[in-house]
């Protein structure tokens, strides 16, 4: 999920600066786009099994401020995850542009063709992609410190668990 959405921001990014109508600018929106609905879908998902399977136990508990910190950055990503797609949509649904999914179909609009309510989804859009960057690079920070500094298990976490071969 991590590389989709990188790819998902970088996209985006890049297509803010571009002229208006361009035809690099509509195949980047166009893929943009179709990976801010995978997001969505692959956040839902990844709820769903996290609250059927729950969340890897440490070894050893966090301190008090780590498990702060930790719920406080995991909440806002989450939330993030979900409210980026959904904001997308309704900012290109509302301004009665397709929302596509990568050419195999388009998705239904939900929402009326609005200006005001395209503008605002686009304000929000916007800064939370500023957002979701910002707390992406203190995520990256805090793995990064956890394996380097603290030589702790918290990245081991976020991998998948290791393979077992019965020979």
């Amino acid at each position: 999920m991590a590389a989709i959405i990188f790819v998902a921001i970088t996209l985006g990014i890049w297509a803010l600066y571009l002229e208006r109508g361009s035809e690099l600018k509509g195949s980047l929106l166009f893929v943009h786009k179709s990976l801010g609905l995978t997001i969505l879908i692959l956040v839902m998902a990844r709820l769903v099994y996290r609250l059927a399977v729950g969340k890897p136990r440490y070894r050893e508990p966090l301190h008090r401020f780590n498990q702060v910190g930790s719920k406080a950055a995991h909440f806002l990503l989450y939330a993030l995850m979900i409210l980026m797609p959904i904001s997308g949509y309704v900012f290109t649904g509302a301004a009665g542009r397709a929302v596509p999914f990568f050419g195999l179909f388009e998705w239904p609009s939900l929402v009326p063709k609005d200006k005001v309510l395209s503008q605002l989804a686009g304000v929000f859009h916007y800064w939370g992609a500023w957002i979701i960057c910002s707390a992406l690079a203190l995520h990256i920070v805090a793995v990064a410190w956890h394996s380097w500094v603290k030589k702790d298990e918290v990245f081991a976490r976020m991998l998948p668990p290791p393979r077992v071969d019965y020979v």
